[in-house]
């Protein structure tokens, strides 16, 4: 197994997007009760293309648990951090050191969505509102069916735009 060292260089990218995270998630996000709508997901999403599953799991971890103590928009629920770490977790399984093919994206996306956002994240909102977990599934389904596709197009932009090669080629 071919484990990077991260270098100076590397813990500060991923200290920078992961306060990129933190501010799109908790600042510039439009949030009702049972879903989020934002672009806070990328920066997570390049820290698994560019680090793996791993770091990604555990910058996710770290993410979660200080933009909740920074900027609490609701109350703590371990859940969410759960959810939080297993999409970086998948993101990076998907597609770290893959080639970035449309098809990974949504197969990416895809898992994300059913697993953590459809399955785990309304188990937790269902647990923590005290609503059957069938009375808040079938907004969800809606709110993915519409940002399931808006998830893939953005990180397929990402991709292709060659943000990645470009500036962080010598982590890659």
């Amino acid at each position: 197994m071919n484990k990077k060292k991260l270098d100076a260089r590397a813990i500060a990218i991923i200290g920078l997007l992961m306060a990129l995270e933190i501010i799109l998630t908790r600042v510039f996000s439009f949030e009702v009760p049972f879903f989020r709508i934002g672009i806070g997901f990328l920066p997570g999403v390049m820290i698994a293309m560019m680090y793996g599953p791993w770091i990604a799991g555990i910058t996710a971890l770290a993410t979660d648990i200080i933009g909740m103590t920074l900027l609490p928009k609701a109350m703590f629920f371990p859940g969410f951090t759960l959810s939080a770490v297993l999409g970086a977790v998948i993101y990076g399984l998907v597609l770290y050191k893959k080639p970035k093919s449309l098809g990974r994206i949504i197969v990416a996306v895809l898992l994300v969505s059913v697993i953590v956002n459809l399955g785990l994240n309304s188990l937790w909102l269902s647990m923590m509102y005290d609503k059957a977990f069938i009375a808040i599934f079938p907004g969800r389904v809606v709110s993915n069916l519409i940002g399931t596709p808006l998830r893939v197009a953005l990180i397929y932009l990402v991709v292709k735009s060659r943000v990645l090669e470009r500036y962080l080629q010598p982590v890659l």
